[in-house]
């Protein structure tokens, strides 16, 4: 009995049904009529106790029923108003009209036909009109697939539970099913049971949803740095169940296949590229605002990008309130990965939209756009660990679906960390690697990618968990007492992407060091096909710009791409030489900062990089005299330009040098130059034949230990002849230039310069005049060079000079 104004209503229950669902049906039925009679119908008031509606309380007749169930009710209203005619709660006909008979209808759950399915391939692959799932778990007794709508999903709830049995659906370690139904809006998880004994290596947990590792895309928040429901930093995940109508056209789109040698390398971060307002971009922090920038890449004469880990990470992972800055720490970077084939779906601006599927082709759209401007594009991956950390950390995947083999034991159950971050990912375990080749071959064949830089590539060499020769190699090894861990010179996994016909055409190149203390650099296993990050090469050339004795000879070495290092089966182009990245200071700090002020993110200057070379020209920070800021941009170029004429093929970039439209504008020509220069780009080392070294004075080099200058002249296909020096000294020197009869040396780039005659190009006004300026030298064989300066001198014809 309800009271509605001063009306009187009965409901009669034919069966029962659970309170909630009396309230859902009311609201779903939003019967217009009773709602234009009487207003308050939507305030109509039950019992708030569960499961219960006390007509005692309402009547007082001293009836009550529970309502499961219920399919149907009758209202009736009741002559006379509230407390009106005897109280009875009577239904009869005599004093009551009925208003309307509802029917509930019990919502329909999704059906779905439930077949054996195969173990292969591993995920959800859409199939002979349904899906196949397959997943590996070697100590699971039971598995249960998950079906979970986008709505659902937000509440918490799973739509479908699908047990698998266990002498139908496994085979070996592999759970599978393949199903047939409609799965628009559905998303999937599993649930394992098994034994919870971490120092055993076993975490399984029946309670929680885990994420497929092979899931194509991981859905949950849909809007970057926004918690999730209840403030939850970590609200549910699923995966997208994919679907055979799921097409993206690629325009006739075929691998670039750059020569390594050639290849200029921007590296970027999706979101911070164009995130700021500045950017003037109509997506910005997405994959298409990148899209809408790659115009100004190719003027620069970057034909290839690095994007940093855009792999579905968590930025609040680390989320607390920074009373710096007063906001919220966030996870910037991603080198904490969650899943390795889903991609960012907070770098889209499509979000969550189609689940998920929306995002992958805004992914495909940058790749192909990027390729139409002969744009290569590189992924930095992190199979070194992944977001799930040590003991303490969230069980979201691998930890639940298989922890001893995904990660990298010790014999109590725990986790080893060469990573630095918890967790060492056990890359070398048979079903780990194949893993990860699955995943590489995945984002080349389906996604387009040209190649892949590997985040702390020197614990891909490290032996699995529980190794033996046996389970790798397939028979014993005499002698084979290798331990967790140990550093093998034929790492398995190596060797499988190395030998495996789609991985080896693609470009790989190694981040050739760990946090254990393993570093590669030079020695890394390649095949002959992996580059490495060059860190001797950042290292020795921070220091010789900068001034510091003793790296002359050392810095002649990375001029000619390490031969020291590269000799004797590789090129100059293994050599990946960068003299600033994410990791640490940017090309601005460089020569600003002596020591970091890592201080505004709130956590107490204990974050990055604390090895830097740096030095800041005489005045730490950035509020400077204008003698020490002109020697900051004179030593920002003398980077540069070094960078170019190295024998490289990369170099690495951060966003924050193109503050100045006079250092973008040096960067261009110096790019230009290098791609138009035969000698700066060789296959192999140079040889004496077109390379030789010169001190002050012409083939009379100084190596000593005091020295801080280096002279070059190399003989080019193109530009004839090319004078190369560097002066890192405090002083000023004048030097003597190579003789050559008929001709004389012109300046092309002078770093002391202001700009635009840093660099002399033909657009350049009253250019003459300013070689006219150095004649008195340049007719004496002779050039003057500023402290801290660098000059490319070319060799040209006495009749072509006016």
């Amino acid at each position: 009995m309800v009271y509605l104004e001063n009306h009187t209503y009965e409901i009669e229950s034919h069966e029962h049904i659970s309170f909630y669902l009396l309230v859902v049906v009311m609201e779903l039925t939003q019967i217009a009529t009773h709602s234009l009679l009487y207003p308050n119908w939507r305030n109509l008031k039950l019992c708030p106790k569960k499961d219960c509606w006390n007509h005692k309380q309402r009547s007082g007749n001293g009836n009550s029923f529970n309502l499961k169930k219920m399919k149907s009710f009758v209202i009736r209203e009741k002559d006379g108003g509230r407390g009106g005619g005897n109280g009875s709660s009577s239904s009869s006909s005599s004093n009551t009209e009925v208003i309307e008979t509802v029917v509930i209808e019990k919502p329909k759950l999704p059906i779905f036909q439930v077949f054996e399915g195969n173990p292969m391939p591993f995920g959800a692959t859409a199939k002979d009109g349904g899906v196949n799932f397959a997943v590996h778990s070697s100590g699971a007794v039971s598995a249960t697939l998950c079906l979970i709508s986008l709505s659902d999903l937000q509440e918490n709830r799973v739509t479908k539970k699908i047990h698998l049995d266990p002498l139908l659906n496994k085979t070996g370690d592999v759970w599978h099913a393949f199903l047939k139904g409609d799965f628009e809006n559905m998303l999937y998880g599993y649930m394992f049971d098994g034994k919870f004994s971490p120092e055993e290596g076993h975490c399984y947990d029946s309670s929680r949803i885990l994420l497929d590792p092979y899931a194509k895309a991981v859905v949950s928040r849909g809007e970057f740095g926004a918690l999730g429901p209840e403030e939850n930093c970590w609200p549910q995940m699923a995966g997208m169940v994919p679907a055979s109508s799921d097409e993206f056209d690629w325009e006739g789109d075929l691998p670039l296949m750059n020569p390594q040698r050639d290849l200029v390398i921007y590296e970027m971060h999706v979101r911070g590229f164009t995130r700021h307002d500045s950017s003037r971009s109509n997506f910005p922090g997405t994959y298409l605002g990148v899209v809408e920038k790659l115009d100004h890449l190719k003027e620069l004469g970057v034909n290839c990008i690095e994007l940093m880990p855009f792999q579905e990470y968590n930025e609040l992972e680390y989320f607390s309130y920074n009373s710096v800055l007063g906001n919220y720490k966030l996870n910037f970077w991603g080198y904490s990965t969650i899943n390795y084939f889903s991609p960012m779906l907070r770098y889209s601006s499509a979000g969550i939209r189609n689940c998920g599927q929306d995002a992958i082709n805004e992914v495909k759209i940058l790749v192909r756009e990027a390729h139409k401007r002969g744009i290569e594009v590189l992924m930095d991956v992190v199979f070194n660990h992944t977001a799930e950390g040590n003991e303490k950390g969230p069980t979201l995947s691998f930890r639940g679906v298989d922890n001893s083999v995904y990660y990298m034991l010790a014999p109590k159950g725990e986790y080893y960390n060469y990573s630095g971050c918890g967790n060492t990912f056990n890359c070398n375990h048979p079903v780990v690697r194949q893993f990860i080749v699955d995943c590489l071959r995945y984002w080349v064949e389906e996604m387009h990618v040209d190649g892949f830089r590997f985040d702390l590539a020197a614990i891909l060499t490290r032996s699995s968990s529980l190794w033996d020769a046996v389970n790798v190699y397939g028979n014993s090894i005499e002698g084979d007492s290798l331990t967790t861990g140990t550093p093998l010179g034929s790492p398995p996994l190596i060797d499988m992407i190395s030998n495996d016909p789609i991985l080896r055409r693609v470009k790989l190149i190694a981040e050739a060091w760990d946090t254990g203390g393993l570093y590669q650099v030079g020695m890394f296993p390649h095949w002959g096909i992996w580059s490495e990050w060059n860190g001797k090469y950042r290292d020795i050339v921070r220091q010789f710009i900068k001034g510091t004795d003793g790296f002359s000879g050392a810095f002649a070495e990375c001029l000619c791409g390490s031969p020291n290092l590269y000799q004797g089966g590789r090129k100059p182009w293994n050599s990946i030489n960068f003299v600033c990245a994410h990791d640490g200071f940017t090309l601005a700090d460089l020569v600003t900062y002596n020591n970091k002020h890592n201080l505004a993110n709130g956590e107490d200057n204990n974050d990055g990089e604390t090895h830097n070379n740096s030095w800041n020209c005489g005045q730490e920070g950035e509020f400077a005299s204008l003698s020490v800021k002109r020697l900051r941009k004179r030593q920002m170029r003398n980077f540069f330009l070094c960078l170019m004429v190295s024998q490289i093929n990369y170099f690495r970039w951060d966003k924050k040098e193109e503050s100045s439209n006079d250092f973008f504008r040096f960067c261009c020509l110096m790019t230009k130059f290098r791609q138009e220069c035969e000698s700066l780009g060789l296959d192999d080392f140079p040889t004496a034949d077109r390379l030789q070294w010169h001190g002050h004075s012409p083939g009379v080099p100084d190596w000593s230990e005091t020295s801080r200058f280096v002279a070059f002249s190399l003989i080019d296909s193109v530009k004839g002849e090319i004078y190369l020096a560097f002066n890192t000294s405090h002083l000023p020197v004048t030097v003597s230039l190579p003789e050559r009869p008929g001709y004389r040396w012109e300046p092309l780039v002078d770093t002391s310069k202001p700009a635009p005659f840093d660099f002399l190009s033909d657009d350049v006004p009253e250019k003459a005049t300013a070689i006219t300026q150095f004649s008195h030298f340049l007719d004496a064989n002779m050039y003057p060079m500023l402290s801290y300066s660098s000059i490319i001198l070319l060799l040209t014809p006495e009749e072509d000079i006016d």
